[in-house]
């Protein structure tokens, strides 16, 4: 089984996983659990378990992509909650590194296109959409204007015709 190489200042580019991918981890003594992988990358990634595994422990961790199946060793790392571990690949075949190699690659293409659609459907939207109305056009406003003075008007005629106050 290969190393893989220890990460240089560049980060491993990693995918959030949106579809459901099982996996299993095989622990040394044989007994096995099973979760889902959340995210995924060259070096490592996170998987969802029924429960935390002992920090430091060495797995087996196999699951199946678009490109076919990976079967590498991890290490489990610390858990982040109750569910979700991260953990390292510490030993993976070229077979299957390059199998998770070209399953990444393909993802972040798919994206990239989604994106680019996406794009594309925004600024069709952006030059159909009518120019905004203004709420109240300037003849409304006056209009209004003009019909609340004369309530006010007429409303303070009233109250100085009940007290009986003449204007001079």
């Amino acid at each position: 089984m290969n190393a893989l190489p220890q990460s240089n200042d560049r980060r491993a580019p990693r995918l959030n996983l949106s579809d459901i991918t099982p996996a299993v981890l095989r622990f040394e003594d044989g007994h096995r659990t099973q979760g889902q992988l959340e995210v995924i990358s060259l070096t490592g990634g996170i998987v969802s378990l029924p429960k935390p595994v002992v920090r430091d422990s060495r797995v087996k961790l196999m699951f199946v992509t678009p490109t076919g199946p990976v079967l590498g060793t991890a290490e489990m790392l610390k858990p982040v909650s109750w569910t979700q571990q991260p953990f390292r690949f510490v030993g993976l075949e070229k077979d299957d590194q390059r199998r998770l190699q070209e399953s990444i690659q393909s993802s972040f293409g798919q994206v990239s296109k989604d994106q680019e659609w996406i794009d594309k459907y925004r600024a069709t939207l952006d030059q159909r959409r009518p120019p905004r109305q203004r709420l109240f056009s300037s003849r409304l406003a006056a209009y209004t204007l003009a019909i609340l003075s004369l309530g006010s008007a007429i409303y303070l005629f009233s109250i100085f015709n009940t007290f009986n106050i003449h204007l001079h």
